[in-house]
């Protein structure tokens, strides 16, 4: 009996195809007119978004990225092919008849394109994971929308699992917790991605998951309270965000007698400019510079063993 053929979609937020002002300002423009990031009214955010954040942001981010960039390209983009090439050799091991893509919300390669590579090659069924443990309207909606797109061109609609969240699995918990060693004078920050507050005030209960995520963590390694914090950055634009904002927790802490600190950022599945510019780099220097002493970066989960093990069991879930 031949095995039903699936594939898998693996699917994450994206990057610029180079670290220059042109290619980040197309990558930009796309993510940025993304209602699920931005829902302002379309024709004043555009507006503003054409003639002045794309004409200010776009070589500064650029310069960003050529920080982070290397040889092989972006550092997101690398680490996801690794997680594909990991996840695929795991099925190919197991003799199963499994294939497996990469795709991201914006920039290339696309969730559309990936999403169509995978019914030309005869899946019969489709599991996307989108690579964001904590579920937000900004991020695994914004999944769902492309692959929904993705479906649009196709006469033939295969039987599809969409994976929601993943923010308390066990094995996830315990491959962050593996990832994790706190000095005994070190307070360990949760740094997540923000989101406006409006969002959450409208329902988004992406925060919720970042705090479960957070005490699962510290439970599992035995922090009490007063050892660990959580905070959110990469705020953009005027609007209030949620708090407590990453920058400005760092920057006061050791006014607060905190002068040794390691910052993890749980929700992102692979290290890219916000963890290895934004948080290793520019969050150091605020920190050492208001009087902080020690200044420890953990990285992302990455393709390392024991995160590939938590996707392959979701996935496994599933079929």
């Amino acid at each position: 009996m031949n095995q039903q053929k699936i594939g898998i979609l693996l699917a994450n937020l994206g990057t610029p195809d180079e670290p220059t002002a042109p290619a980040v300002k197309r990558y930009l423009k796309q993510f940025l007119s993304d209602p699920r990031v931005i829902d302002l009214p379309k024709v004043k955010w555009q507006a503003i978004l054409n003639f002045i954040v794309l004409p200010k942001r776009s070589p500064k981010v650029a310069k960003l990225y050529q920080s982070v960039w290397s040889e092989e390209g972006s550092p997101l983009l690398v680490i996801s092919r690794e997680q594909q090439r990991s996840v695929q050799r795991y099925f190919d091991a197991k003799g199963k008849n499994v294939v497996v893509e990469l795709g991201m919300s914006y920039g290339n390669p696309s969730i559309e394109s990936a999403t169509d590579n995978l019914i030309k090659q005869g899946v019969e069924r489709i599991i996307v994971l989108p690579l964001y443990p904590q579920y937000s309207s900004t991020t695994t909606a914004s999944v769902f929308d492309a692959f929904a797109n993705g479906l649009k061109a196709q006469r033939k609609i295969v039987p599809f699992d969409f994976i929601h969240s993943y923010h308390n699995d066990p094995l996830y918990i315990q491959a962050l917790a593996n990832s994790i060693q706190i000095e005994q004078d070190e307070l360990l920050l949760f740094s997540f991605h923000g989101i406006p507050k409006r969002y959450e005030d409208e329902g988004d209960f992406y925060s919720r998951h970042c705090y479960e995520t957070a005490e699962l963590v510290a439970e599992k390694l035995g922090l009490p309270k007063h050892k660990w914090l959580l905070s959110f950055q990469s705020r953009f634009g005027d609007e209030e965000w949620l708090q407590p904002y990453t920058d400005e927790t760092l920057e006061g802490f050791p006014k607060k007698g905190v002068k040794k600190v390691a910052v993890v950022c749980p929700g992102f599945s692979a290290d890219c400019l916000e963890t290895l510019e934004e948080i290793a780099e520019e969050n150091r220097e605020n920190f050492e510079h208001a009087g902080g002493e020690s200044y420890r970066y953990i990285p992302a989960l990455n393709a390392n063993g024991d995160h590939i093990r938590a996707l392959v069991k979701l996935i496994e879930a599933k079929m």
